[in-house]
């Protein structure tokens, strides 16, 4: 059965020293055990990284999309047209008149690849990504695997603070002792995914710096200390409604909770509390959620070299195990 015992933070505090913050916490495990943890961050990763990360308007979005648009065309006029941007047209602000029906349908075509590789590019360069549901709703949603990825090379300092802790480095131990850290800190409440745009995330570090986060928040934050903890590590990220939990790949234990993607098994983690549920546990509702199909799964898979400029192989799977 799910462990009953409820998440308890017994103190937490953050001391300036030089460049960096030291972090001090404790809390109590599952087990019933005081835990603690402390380590160094750079002012400068806590400060700077994302610091023009934002809440995602689609109307600025729309604006600088266009004006980017209209910018590469006239760099790269498509001949045989004209392109007007017009904001009472009913094509997309677009109008485009030419001498011939085909001329013109092969520059709504030209204009729709660039349009599509430019808001592409818009959403990556403010840490989104275009985002499916389990039930076919598209939105925008902040790229939390990029998230992860970034900031595990800012958490390097925490990785021999964590490891030193046991004797045998096992997987399932040194996971559950980031749980129940994570799982301990306070919880903030997940705005939509769908209608909130970014609304309520915070980056690792600055949840770390205001010690609250929400659950994509918290299961971010994990999947960036696994990733520096156990660099080759497999994981996904899942999202269910209002909710996120984590998938590690390794040897599945009787009564763990797994999805399945491509063949491989992940087990599943809860990082958002208040339960203290160990690697392999989750909440009932997350189970029911799991086991319909009702999620989506992003893989997290291997770092690769030069991570702040080049992301990780991160790809979407909705629906059910097979």
């Amino acid at each position: 059965m799910p462990s009953l015992a409820l998440a308890e933070q017994l103190a937490f505090s953050k001391v300036e020293k030089g460049d960096n913050y030291q972090f001090n916490y404790q809390w109590l495990d599952y087990q019933g055990e005081t835990q603690s943890l402390q380590f160094l961050l750079a002012k400068k990763a806590i400060f700077d990284r994302f610091r023009n990360f934002k809440v995602f308007k689609a109307d600025m979005a729309k604006y600088s999309i266009n004006n980017a648009l209209q910018k590469k065309l006239r760099a790269e006029p498509i001949r045989g047209v004209m392109i007007d941007f017009n904001k009472n047209s009913t094509n997309d602000e677009i109008v485009i008149k030419g001498r011939n029906n085909q001329t013109i349908n092969a520059a709504y075509a030209r204009v729709y690849e660039l349009k599509q590789a430019l808001s592409d590019q818009y959403l990556a360069d403010n840490y989104y990504h275009q985002f499916i549901t389990h039930d076919q709703i598209n939105a925008v949603k902040p790229d939390h695997g990029r998230f992860a990825n970034i900031a595990s090379i800012d958490l390097k300092p925490v990785k021999p603070i964590i490891l030193k802790k046991f004797s045998i480095k096992n997987i399932r131990k040194v996971t559950d002792y980031v749980l129940g850290f994570i799982q301990s800190i306070p919880y903030a409440t997940l705005e939509s995914r769908v209608t909130a745009s970014g609304a309520g995330f915070n980056p690792p570090l600055k949840l770390l710096w205001e010690n609250q986060g929400d659950c994509d928040s918290k299961v971010t934050l994990t999947a960036a200390i696994l990733r520096s903890l156990m660099p080759r590590i497999k994981m996904i990220l899942v999202f269910i409604d209002n909710h996120a939990l984590l998938g590690i790949q390794m040897p599945v234990q009787a009564n763990d909770q797994t999805v399945v993607i491509d063949g491989i098994s992940y087990v599943l983690a809860e990082p958002t509390g208040p339960r203290l549920l160990p690697l392999g546990e989750i909440a009932p509702a997350s189970e029911l959620a799991v086991g319909n199909g009702h999620y989506t799964a992003e893989r997290f898979h291997k770092k690769v070299k030069r991570a702040l400029k080049t992301d990780l192989n991160n790809t979407t799977v909705v629906g059910k195990e097979p």
